[in-house]
């Protein structure tokens, strides 16, 4: 198992529409194409609350080049997407890793 951690670095004012359109549009999708979320954060204390952090869970590189590709190129994610930028873009930039649990770790 192999998690990715992803972080989304919101244009100021603009969490609000990156939550939205998880909840409303992105988790549905990903639903759809098997894509397991482990959980989402924002910073409560800390120095941004601009970001966004989630980790995604997958048996394998091959299953997440798989399913991520598919997910991108959803027509539904596609449009939905476009309209939900429709006001701008909602982020400045993204940045992911590939996390492997050491062999002591509670989350294997």
């Amino acid at each position: 198992m192999i998690h990715e951690l992803r972080i989304y670095h919101c244009a100021p004012g603009r969490m609000p529409a990156i939550l939205k359109r998880f909840n409303d549009v992105t988790l549905g999708i990903w639903e759809r194409f098997g894509i397991r979320q482990v959980g989402f954060w924002t910073q409560e204390i800390g120095d941004n609350n601009h970001d966004l952090y989630y980790i995604l869970e997958w048996e394998s590189l091959a299953e997440r080049e798989e399913k991520w590709t598919a997910f991108q190129a959803d027509p539904e994610w596609i449009e939905k997407r476009a309209a939900s930028e429709k006001d701008g873009p909602i982020l400045t930039h993204f940045s992911n890793m590939i996390l492997k649990p050491t062999a002591f770790s509670k989350m294997q």
